[in-house]
């Protein structure tokens, strides 16, 4: 999902989130030349337990 023609975010409903995952949002940052994403976790307890920032350095 992109939200404002800028930030990325990656939704995940996955007991555990794994490396995979946080390469798969890089990749789509790298491909879509934004620097700022979100891979959010819904299968957590709390929610802010399960948003992981991530900056892509290009």
């Amino acid at each position: 999902m992109l939200v404002e023609n800028a930030i990325i975010i990656e939704l995940k409903a996955v007991e555990r989130v794994l490396s995979i995952h946080e390469a798969q949002l890089l990749s789509y940052s790298k491909l879509a030349d934004k620097r700022l994403g979100f891979l959010i976790n819904f299968h957590v307890s709390q929610l802010r337990n399960g948003i992981k920032r991530m900056v892509n350095d290009f």
